[in-house]
């Protein structure tokens, strides 16, 4: 069973005196530069100057400087910009300005794992990473709750890393909601597999496919929609509380029998699980890792054609056009405006 942390494991006063850096200050940056503020720790922003990032942050009360001003000034630097930007940041900004001693801190274990960074030795290393997004992270504390957090130590150089990381992840609320104890190893496979496997690429080209084959038999769009694509939702939050059985417990008994006897016909058990575990061998190996790199090296082109061929997609375009007509179309839950 993994170690779990609460909050009467961690000693926030373990900031006490330090200054923590956050860089970025989008989606993850924005709530941990707030929610740790709301604590009572010293908190700085490290942005690119000119950035648009930076007039949002210094409305919202921060001290702004540049990266390496940031990292110059900081004791604890948490890196929260994308993955992709992360190896060139800490080459040009960060690495020249580190000092023995400071700490160097992810939400996600990406550059770590595949040695895209590889920071020196006498500096802290470690991971608080939510496992939730970041105005979650933000919403969740203002109503005094927290997201799960995710801890690991890559690096102790100091000997006080976990005491600082678990303070940190107390800062930002995780703590009163349950932190688990991992590696940057485990967490950056499992979570490169579960998104791409199951959250993200699974479900989307699940529901996808869904959607296309009720259209293609006849069905109006607007109902495909919400029987492929909207309802996901309704069923994820009974499974979020509950589990598998609660969600059977809560929905008819003919829509439970098929799930016994259409789900295998969908998705053919041991093919599809022959195709996880070539996409599980390919983030082990690096091949991802690899061809990401490469995609952002090469302009994108791949990457920009998916998501350009997604959004001309009809479920997106039906979508847009029934959140436009729906009472809930003004949920204000999204990070546009942080971004």
């Amino acid at each position: 069973m993994a170690k779990m942390y609460y909050e009467q494991d961690c000693d926030i006063k373990k900031l006490d005196g330090k200054v923590i850096a956050i860089i970025g200050y989008g989606s993850q940056g924005h709530a941990h530069a707030q929610n740790l503020r709301d604590s009572g720790c010293s908190v700085i922003v490290g942005l690119r100057r000119g950035g648009k990032s930076w007039p949002v942050a210094e409305k919202d009360g921060f001290e702004v400087m540049t990266v390496a001003e940031a990292t110059k000034k900081a004791d604890i630097i948490m890196i929260l910009i994308n993955d992709e930007r992360q190896a060139d940041m800490y080459k040009a900004d960060i690495a020249p300005n580190l000092t023995a001693g400071k700490a160097i801190a992810f939400a996600h274990g990406f550059n770590i794992r595949y040695k895209q960074i590889v920071p020196p030795a006498d500096v802290d290393v470690f991971m608080a990473a939510p496992k939730g997004p970041g105005h979650t992270v933000r919403s969740q504390y203002v109503a005094g709750k927290g997201v799960p957090c995710l801890v690991a130590v890559e690096q102790d150089a100091t000997g006080h890393c976990y005491d600082i990381a678990l303070a940190y992840i107390a800062g930002i609320g995780g703590a009163r909601a349950g932190i688990m104890e991992t590696t940057m190893h485990d967490e950056t496979e499992t979570d490169l597999f579960g998104e791409q496997a199951v959250l993200c690429g699974g479900v989307v080209d699940l529901m996808k496919c869904g959607f296309e084959t009720l259209v293609e038999a006849g069905y109006e769009p607007e109902n495909a929609y919400f029987e492929c694509i909207h309802e996901m939702k309704l069923i994820v939050d009974l499974i979020n509380k509950g589990g598998v059985a609660a969600m059977n417990y809560s929905i008819s008994d003919t829509a439970e029998y098929g799930e016994y006897v259409s789900g295998p016909r969908v998705l053919p058990y041991e093919q599809t699980k022959a195709n996880m575990k070539a996409v599980l061998k390919d983030i082990q190996d690096g091949t991802f890792a690899g061809r990401w790199i490469a995609e952002n090296k090469n302009g994108r082109c791949f990457f920009n054609s998916k998501r350009d061929q997604l959004a001309q997609h009809q479920m997106e375009i039906v979508g847009r056009q029934l959140r436009e007509q729906m009472l809930w179309k003004n949920d204000a839950d999204l990070d546009t405006a942080s971004n």
